[in-house]
Order: C-alpha cells, then sequence, then structure tokens
C-alpha cells in the first residue's frame, strides 16, 4: 500500500527526474539501457573483491552489516509510461545506495533522516510525507534528535547535493567512496548508533516507497 501511495503520489515530480537525467551523460545512458539492481544483475561476491574504500565494497559492506538484500524492492504497478515507470524502480532499487553513500544504517530514524534527504534532493512526495510524519513513531529522545540534528542536516545535504537519480552506480563501484562523496556532495551525517538488522524484523516503511 506505502508503495502504491509512492507512485500514485508521484505526479509532476518523475518528469522532473527524468528531465535531469536527460541533461546528464550518465543519466541519459541510464535511461538508454535501464539496468536493474538485484542479485541478478549486480555480481555481490564481485563486490567483496574491490578495495574496502571503494563504493562497491562499501555497498556490499552495507548490505551485509544491515542485513539488506537488493532483491526486496517492490516492481512498479500504477505508472503507464514505461520511462517514468523506469525512473521511480530505478529510484526504488537505488535507496539502498543512498543509504551506503550517505553512511546511514536501516533504523527507524536513519531511515526517516534519509527519506527527508530524498525529498530534498529529488523530490518525491511520498518521501516528503514520511519525513514529515515517519518521526511521531519515535522515542522522545529520537524525535529531539530527528529536529535537532537530523532533520537540518538532511533538507541540507539533500538540497546541495547532484541530484542522486543521475547516478550511475554500476559505473561507479570502483571509485574511492571519499572522492564520490565529494563528487557528489554528500556530507557527513551526524552521528548514529548501528544495530544488527533481521530480515524477520518488521520492514520500515520507507523502504516500500
Amino acid at each position: 500500500m506505502v508503495a502504491a501511495l509512492g507512485e500514485t503520489t508521484a505526479g509532476p515530480a518523475l518528469p522532473r527526474l527524468r528531465s535531469q537525467m536527460l541533461s546528464s551523460p550518465e543519466g541519459r545512458r541510464i535511461l538508454k539501457s535501464r539496468p536493474r539492481i538485484s542479485t541478478k544483475t549486480v555480481s555481490l561476491s564481485s563486490l567483496t573483491q574491490l578495495p574496502p574504500n571503494t563504493l562497491g565494497a562499501t555497498y556490499h559492506s552495507w548490505l551485509t552489516r544491515c542485513n539488506v538484500t537488493p532483491d526486496s524492492r517492490e516492481p512498479v504497478h500504477y505508472i503507464d509510461d514505461p520511462e517514468l515507470a523506469y525512473v521511480m524502480q530505478r529510484y526504488r532499487e537505488c535507496h539502498d545506495l543512498y543509504h551506503a553513500a550517505l553512511g546511514m544504517p536501516v533504523d527507524g530514524l536513519s531511515e526517516i533522516a534519509v527519506k527527508a534527504f530524498e525529498f530534498a534532493n529529488l523530490g518525491l512526495p511520498m518521501t516528503g510525507l514520511a519525513a514529515a510524519m515517519g518521526w511521531a513513531r519515535l522515542s522522545a529522545k529520537r524525535k529531539e534528535r530527528y529536529f535537532k540534528e537530523y532533520l537540518p542536516w538532511a533538507l541540507r545535504c539533500g538540497g546541495q547535493a547532484k541530484s542522486l537519480i543521475t547516478v550511475f552506480w554500476e559505473e561507479r563501484w570502483e571509485q574511492d567512496i571519499g572522492e564520490l562523496r565529494k563528487e557528489l556532495g554528500l556530507s557527513e551525517p551526524p552521528p548514529t548508533v548501528w544495530k544488527t538488522r533481521t530480515l524477520k524484523a518488521e520492514p520500515e516503511i520507507s523502504n516500500e516507497t
């Protein structure tokens, strides 16, 4: 239901994101080849062979640390235009890469902060809704941290960073993660506590958008 809401509320955001992709050499290559991110298309074992400071190794380490699989994204159902449907699918499948590039885990506070970042960076309405409403589920202490630390960082970082929908992540597995963050304009997030996540845990609502 959350995934469906994300599609039906996308409105003019998807054409705008497509325009951003068309204005970028990387984005145009993405739209032309329409790559997918899953265990069928990305060799996770190959990523383990990369130096630890690379994007590929960072992404694989994030998946392992958070016990997340790239196969968990819901297919797009309610967008008729094939190209716009792909833009939405691309966003979904790159969500974990945003987490990894930002250095953010998958706990509730971090998920909401990443959604605020995505809203500032991509402008998808559902991400803004998650950022505006999701904090209500946090403890009082984490609510305070969200509004004082995470939300200001997320809005500032997302607004200043390069549009991540235009990044051809698969071409950058071997790139130094520090250089990538600098190139994309990604600033360091507030300190966060990493916890092991099990696949049996209740999924974060933002992972389904």
